[in-house]
């Protein structure tokens, strides 16, 4: 299911980033001990209550000059507002409203998105001062004081941001939908995929990168099966992000790897492999989406019989941590092997959605306890009770063991290479829980 999106804005200097990190220190999504798995700090995965969604600081709104209004206030302004489910708008409660925190109103009061007027640096709730009341008068609704600093109010904030949250969508939850993501550095052939996929000319293609600003969902249908291709705008190295709409293009990059169930990972042939493209994949990881690596514009490398070979060596020695993730090398330009991506998608989707009995699943775990027996700690060794499959997209698997701090991540692993010798799961990621079993169970 998507997650909704809360965008925080404001001026410079009112507190975002602290109240960023506090919602932060609550529940940030999974972080995994694996090498190349990375996250960039533009935006957290949080949870309050039942609701998840994600939350993405958009940095200061400031007026320079008279000059840079549109070019500085308006793409910030209006993308936030696009982009975001829920904004809250941030003021600082210290220093009183200014003309900049005036021309975000303003802004804000066209859009039909629900704004939530808050008013940081309120230390006690006994302090309600002059910038709580002047907040009134924005025509934005009833302004919320905060502390970001020490907690003040901030349940209070959470519960009416979530009872904004958009009821869920019908169309992202259809079970009967297969949702692709093309992520990928700018300009490494997204679009032009699509259009193979497609046969016909339906997303704007140029050599400018950047040309894709939004995640354009496209549907489809094949040999009777539905789908939904997602096309998103190059995400880029953070330095190299200087027009803020691309900036709001990584998030929305982000929240279609979230919609997705599967990923296509576009990498350029003529470049290799970068840190954003590992960076990239990490999100998709993470996330636990199915994924294709497509190696695009291999027409134009030069070969010999090592060159295949030594790029596929290249790659999985680079994201050690997708193995799992099948390859193909296409050129979208002449068309070479693009008629396999279907294949791929349906291939990894029905891996992505594969169930493995409790019975077959056990007689696995005995038989790779036999090979290798589980580690051991003073006297103490590791007792796996029995393992179970919970859940699909991606498969996730419960173990029952005798004492979690036994359960080493190397032994883990060697479990889950064992469960993928057996059955293959190709092209998903798997998750394992480690659970003590209490007595009684």
């Amino acid at each position: 299911m998507t997650k909704p999106i809360v965008a925080i804005v404001g001026r410079p200097n009112v507190g975002k980033s602290t109240f960023f990190n506090k919602i932060a220190g609550r529940r940030i999504s999974i972080v995994e001990d694996k090498p190349g798995v990375t996250r960039d700090r533009i935006y957290i995965e949080a949870e309050w209550l039942t609701h998840k969604f994600i939350m993405i600081d958009t940095g200061g709104i400031e007026i320079v000059d008279e000059d840079v209004i549109m070019d500085n206030m308006k793409k910030q302004a209006e993308l936030a507002i696009e982009t975001a489910d829920v904004i809250i708008f941030m003021l600082d409660g210290r220093e009183g409203l200014t003309t900049t925190d005036e021309y975000i109103a303003e802004m804000l009061r066209k859009t039909r998105k629900p704004v939530l007027v808050v008013v940081n640096k309120v230390d006690q709730i006994t302090s309600i001062n002059d910038t709580v009341l002047d907040a009134y008068t924005l025509g934005l609704g009833n302004p919320m004081p905060i502390s970001s600093a020490n907690g003040l109010n901030l349940g209070d904030l959470l519960d009416d941001i979530v009872g904004h949250f958009p009821e869920p969508s019908t169309y992202a939850d259809d079970e009967d939908v297969v949702k692709v993501a093309l992520i990928g550095k700018p300009n490494v052939g997204k679009s032009s995929i699509i259009n193979r996929i497609l046969g016909e000319e339906r997303v704007i293609v140029s050599h400018i990168s950047g040309t894709t600003r939004d995640a354009i969902d496209t549907p489809f249908e094949k040999n009777g099966r539905q789908y939904v291709l997602i096309d998103t705008a190059g995400i880029r190295r953070r330095r190299s992000i200087s027009e803020n709409v691309e900036k709001y293009s990584v998030i929305r990059s982000l929240s279609a790897i979230e919609r997705a169930d599967v990923c296509f990972l576009v990498l350029d042939a003529e470049e290799g492999i970068s840190e954003q493209d590992k960076r990239i994949a990490g999100y998709a990881h993470e996330a636990g989406r199915a994924m294709v690596i497509v190696v695009n514009k291999w027409d134009v490398v030069e070969k010999n019989n090592k060159t295949y070979d030594e790029f596929v060596k290249l790659i999985r020695n680079e994201m050690a941590y997708l193995t799992y993730a099948p390859m193909i090398f296409i050129s979208a330009k002449t068309g070479k092997r693009t008629e396999k991506l279907i294949e791929r998608i349906d291939y990894v989707h029905s891996e992505y959605c594969k169930r493995v009995s409790t019975g077959a699943l056990n007689d696995l775990l005995n038989e790779a306890v036999l090979l290798n027996q589980p580690p051991s700690d003073k006297g103490k060794r590791l007792k796996i009770y029995y393992m179970t499959q919970v859940s699909v997209k991606p498969p996730k698997f419960v173990l029952f063991v005798n004492s979690r701090d036994l359960a080493h991540f190397s032994y883990i692993r060697y479990l889950e290479n064992k469960l993928r010798e057996a059955y293959g799961f190709d092209g998903t990621p798997v998750v394992f829980e480690v659970k003590e079993k209490r007595k009684g169970m």
